[in-house]
């Protein structure tokens, strides 16, 4: 009889629900059961898994690699799928590995090179990977002086952290006075010149940003499964057009992710995005985690989140190759079921199960699950 496999989620996005959902459906029918620890007790990970607990907070990130050798101890975890302090996980790794815990993620040198943008940047060029043009800013005279080359050149400048995830810190420059205009709708990421001088100007200290050109669409995240031998088994691109969202196989965007991947040894589940700078894709971002819209892929027959565990587990799935690319969509939200308000707590063999999602003849969740319409 085949064992089953623990996997433990810590701190992750709300939308990484739907990869614990692909695990559960993988198409070697192997038992899989998650434990999933988080800080906040709404997160709807905590719901999803078999067993969950909340992390405690005020962690050092020396403190917090503890606080997890000892949850894959006690859980008895197969396979980590660390996102919070994921650079201090990896550098420990041996001393998981001697607990009989696998971590889901790459090696420490390659989440070191794509935690500074800057250092990402430098080191992709010199692989050969098109980057856009960009400057490091801490002060208020490189803001005005990195904006001023920007616009000479014909574009429109934006800014962010030059080390952080997502698109958090994000916002674009605008030389237009702040005005009732910018109350109006929704928030938007534009942002006075005038008042981002004044904010640095009572800034306690430097900042750290990368100043850059505004990139056009369309965004395509490439998603790849690469193993400890540095190969690609998998690179799929999700694209991104306003609320279009669909799949691509080019050249002109896998090429570029695989060779990043491969070089420097982006090991599991890896994302890489591009956008376009004038009439060429350039790099925009890479993250060293599974993307949030990973489970997207299922639209094209793919369960990626399962492949990466096999990887992990020592057990190669081979190349992993859509066996069709799937109609465009787009995302939407919908509920999830919550924890009782009391954690920890685990969901007992004769407890009422959570309602299951039905699933097609690929093993996916119907579009509506996955958080994707048809368009």
């Amino acid at each position: 009889m085949v064992s089953r496999v623990r996997v433990w989620l810590n701190r992750t996005y709300a939308e990484n629900v739907f990869f614990m959902d692909q695990l559960r459906r993988n198409p070697s029918d192997r038992a899989v059961e998650i434990h999933a620890t988080h800080g906040d007790p709404d997160s709807p990970v905590l719901a999803a898994a078999d067993t969950a607990e909340l992390e405690p907070e005020g962690l050092s990130p020396a403190g917090y690699v503890e606080y997890a050798l000892a949850q894959c101890a006690r859980r008895g975890i197969d396979v980590f799928v660390p996102r919070l302090h994921q650079s201090a996980v990896v550098a420990h790794r041996a001393e998981f590995e001697a607990a009989g815990t696998a971590v889901l993620a790459p090696p420490p040198e390659a989440v070191a090179v794509f935690h500074d943008k800057v250092i990402a940047y430098e080191a992709v060029q010199a692989i050969g990977v098109p980057v856009p043009p960009w400057y490091r800013v801490r002060s208020e005279n490189e803001l005005v002086g990195a904006v001023e080359e920007l616009e000479a050149g014909g574009h429109k400048a934006c800014f962010k952290p030059a080390s952080g995830a997502g698109g958090v810190g994000f916002r674009v420059i605008t030389r237009s006075p702040f005005s009732l205009s910018q109350l109006d709708g929704f928030p938007s990421p534009y942002v006075p010149l005038d008042l981002v001088l004044e904010a640095l100007r009572q800034a306690e200290g430097p900042v750290d940003w990368l100043v850059m050109p505004r990139l056009e669409q369309p965004e395509v995240s490439v998603d790849c499964l690469t193993g400890p031998d540095n190969r690609v088994r998998m690179a799929v691109g999700r694209t991104k057009n306003g609320r279009r969202r669909g799949f691509t196989l080019h050249e002109q965007w896998l090429d570029p992710a695989r060779r990043i991947a491969e070089s420097f040894g982006l090991h599991y589940l890896s994302n890489i995005q591009f956008r376009m700078f004038g009439d060429r894709p350039v790099l925009m971002d890479v993250n060293t985690r599974p993307a949030g819209g990973l489970h997207q892929l299922s639209l094209c027959g793919i369960n990626a989140p399962w492949a990466a565990v096999q990887l992990a587990l020592g057990e190669d799935p081979g190349e992993v190759v859509p066996p069709f690319l799937g109609q465009d969509y787009a995302v939407v939200s919908g509920p999830r079921p919550l924890r009782p308000v009391t954690l920890p707590q685990q969901r007992a063999e004769d407890a009422e199960p959570l309602p299951p999602v039905p699933v097609d003849s690929f093993g996916a969740a119907p579009q509506a699950a996955v958080g994707a319409l048809p368009l």
